[in-house]
């Protein structure tokens, strides 16, 4: 299979509605024990253990980096902008983080954002990086989809930016829209779209595999406000199966510009 991810329907079809249950009841079972890392859930593959860090609109976290401010995102250069201003609070001129609370669905409390304030990235930048952009339709599992196949070559157009992603974290489970890429890698296919439960290769922010924003930060109950040591299990999601939440209240379609 590749890089390609395993679909249920696929499975399904091998080994039978039946067979698939019992896998999954013998995989849920091997992971309790502590054996193998395995969420029981068709679809996507699950990426276990990964180290999230937090991420907003209007941050500015390295004046010297090329990718220390999230006023823009490798998709959007009017991020801040496109998303109503800092997803924060503003003190001394400086957008920070704040504590978001499950009775306002961890929005932000000082602004109204104009998109999902439910966002994450992941290191694989399908537009601005050549490498990742030229193999893309080899590894980005959903390429040849209705919506996507059509934009083979378009360099105006992520396969990335909008697709959902769902989160566990302990007994919680949240959704997120991909809005930008990294941390610290933008070609990182193996751990991105693999199977086989690959390590991140980014080294730097705690070996982070991905940001989260301050929403999903709250959703999933981080021990820090803005720190490198909580760890997450996601895995692609297809539009039609995150359920309402306050992840659907407010959902992103703008393009790349």
């Amino acid at each position: 299979m590749g890089l390609r991810a395993v679909r249920s329907s696929a499975l399904v079809s091998t080994l039978g509605m039946s067979a698939v249950l019992g896998l999954t009841l013998v995989l849920a079972g091997c992971a309790s024990a502590g054996t193998v890392r395995v969420l029981a859930t068709p679809g996507y593959p699950w990426h276990t253990d990964i180290v999230a860090t937090t991420f907003w609109v209007g941050e500015l976290f390295d004046p010297s980096a090329s990718d220390g401010s999230q006023v823009y995102s490798t998709y959007d250069s009017l991020w801040q902008e496109s998303y109503g201003g800092c997803d924060g609070i503003v003190v001394d001129t400086v957008c920070q983080t704040e504590r978001r609370f499950a009775a306002d669905d961890y929005f932000p409390t000082s602004m109204t954002p104009a998109e999902n304030p439910f966002y994450l990235d992941l290191p694989f930048d399908d537009i601005n990086d050549d490498a990742a952009f030229a193999r893309r339709d080899a590894v980005v599992p959903w390429a040849g989809d209705p919506g996507y196949a059509e934009h083979a070559g378009d360099r105006t157009f992520s396969y990335l930016k909008n697709r959902w992603v769902e989160l566990r974290l302990g007994d919680r489970t949240c959704f997120a829209q991909i809005q930008d890429a990294g941390p610290g890698e933008y070609d990182d296919a193996a751990y991105v779209f693999g199977a086989g439960d690959a390590r991140p290769q980014n080294a730097r922010y705690g070996g982070a595999g991905m940001d989260v924003s301050p929403a999903v930060n709250a959703c999933l109950g981080f021990r820090d406000l803005n720190g490198d040591t909580d760890r997450v299990s996601w895995r692609f999601a297809e539009n039609n199966e995150p359920p309402p939440g306050p992840w659907t209240r407010l959902i992103t379609t703008s393009g790349v510009q």
